[in-house]
């Protein structure tokens, strides 16, 4: 199957790279509106090999992923799965594989034949029939992509949700609160999502030379607004949080938290369990805002005391000041995004190596953000790794200041319970795992505990 995968691939590949190099000669050379006939060519292309290198790098580390796939159970994970559950969690991971590398091959063979064909360009010049206006134009321009995209995406979803998810024994959902839950994205990204983007627009329009700058101060003053009111606002619209009324593990909690000096205002509990058998918890805090929300399948997975371990490393989080940390990188990641697309947006070849016969905003950010792509990667990386440490200070945090062997107990539970692959690939660790396996957190909770008995 793989083998065939890929060499449908590489033929692929190579019809794609004599298509383009025939398309791009024909239609550049007899265009007269290119005045930088070879840079536009050039930035044509390296959208191209920067999309298919994309592509290429993920699908290769997806298959060392597989590697390590063995459905001998591991010495090493013998204290965590055993043989039946381990055989099905590698059922989940092989599932998961297959179908993500049938969908991601049928987006690459899409997104290639829009680049080929200059439909971005022929969509923007059909919407310029109907208005001149910039900002109505680049909202029709997402509109319509962001719908195709939905209805594209849509039946993947569905088969995710209601074969895979269900054949494992996650999903909860039923099929009237999966479309209703589409609807209430889609409304969401409409009535949210596009009156920054038509900000933005604005801001372009009238302030060239500043317009990274005050597009950077509104994307941020919104990030920090959706970080405070998150929760509260957008949250329960897909589901109920109540506040917990189990005395004693909400006593248990308060005590904790007030013995590491942390003023806890709400705990809320989810109901997750009507959508996944999966579990999780977050901590959202930002200013006077803090909030700790359980799902209730966490609560019905494990013990009062592992649950005071898990908020405990979510209070780690918090005191190690990483939301701060996290949101200063982002910041500084938006920052140069916006700034490298200021000094892009000088350059009309790079709308028209997408074949647009005048520069214009919607095609320059479809443009740039292909070519933003190995920035962007970069940027993952730093994430991930910045994550990852982070994840292990949190859980230094909780053992040093609560019940250690009840956290270790905890993410054992999480991790089987979930099905997670807890041997993947070094190289797909290292690119895709914001968080370190649960071997390597015990092993690291493990050290901690050793330290502290040598001193």
């Amino acid at each position: 199957m793989k083998k065939t995968i890929y060499l449908l691939l590489f033929i692929l590949l190579n019809i794609i790279f004599y298509s383009a190099n025939s398309c791009a000669c024909i239609s550049f050379e007899n265009a007269s509106w290119i005045d930088s006939l070879e840079l536009t060519r050039n930035i044509f292309f390296s959208i191209l090999i920067l999309y298919v290198s994309e592509f290429i790098l993920s699908k290769t580390l997806s298959f060392l992923n597989t590697l390590n796939w063995s459905n001998e159970l591991p010495e090493e994970l013998s204290k965590i799965y055993d043989k039946d559950k381990y055989s099905k969690s590698m059922d989940y991971e092989k599932t998961k594989y297959k179908f993500s590398t049938i969908s991601s091959l049928l987006w690459f063979n899409v997104m290639v034949l829009i680049l080929l064909f200059s439909w971005f360009w022929e969509l923007y010049n059909y919407l310029h029939n109907f208005t001149s206006n910039i900002i109505l134009i680049t909202l029709y321009f997402f509109w319509i992509i962001t719908f195709f995209q939905t209805i594209i995406s849509l039946p993947f979803s569905y088969y995710s949700t209601f074969v895979i998810e269900e054949k494992f024994w996650f999903n909860k959902m039923t099929k009237k609160m999966f479309f209703m839950d589409s609807i209430k994205s889609i409304l969401l990204t409409v009535l949210i999502g596009w009156w920054i983007l038509a900000l933005i627009t604005w801001i372009y329009t009238i302030t060239w030379n500043s317009f990274w700058l005050y597009t950077w101060w509104v994307v941020t003053f919104f990030s920090v607004f959706m970080m405070m009111f998150y929760s509260s606002l957008i949250v329960p619209l897909f589901n109920k949080q109540t506040p917990l009324k189990e005395w004693k593990l909400r006593d248990e909690i308060e005590a904790f938290a007030s013995s590491v000096w942390f003023t806890l205002d709400n705990i809320y509990v989810i109901d997750w369990s009507k959508r996944s058998t999966k579990a999780n918890a977050y901590f959202s805090w930002f200013g006077p805002k803090k909030r700790i929300v359980l799902y209730d399948t966490l609560i019905s997975d494990l013990t009062n005391n592992e649950l005071v371990a898990v908020l405990a490393h979510e209070i780690g989080h918090y005191k190690r000041k990483h939301t701060i940390q996290m949101l200063v990188f982002w910041m500084i990641q938006t920052w140069i995004m916006l700034f490298i697309l200021w000094l892009a947006l000088r350059f009309p070849e790079v709308s028209k190596a997408l074949w647009a016969f005048e520069g214009n905003f919607a095609v320059w950010l479809v443009a740039f953000g292909i070519l933003y792509t190995p920035i962007s990667i970069i940027f993952g990386l730093l994430g991930s790794i910045l994550s990852r440490k982070n994840e292990y200070q949190a859980d230094e945090f909780a053992w040093l200041n609560y019940k250690p062997e009840k956290l270790k107990s905890a993410l054992i539970k999480l991790s089987r319970n979930n099905l997670s692959n807890l041997r993947p690939h070094p190289a797909y660790e290292f690119f895709y795992y914001s968080h370190p396996t649960v071997l390597k957190r015990i092993k690291a909770l493990d050290s901690i505990k050793t330290k502290k008995v040598k001193s």
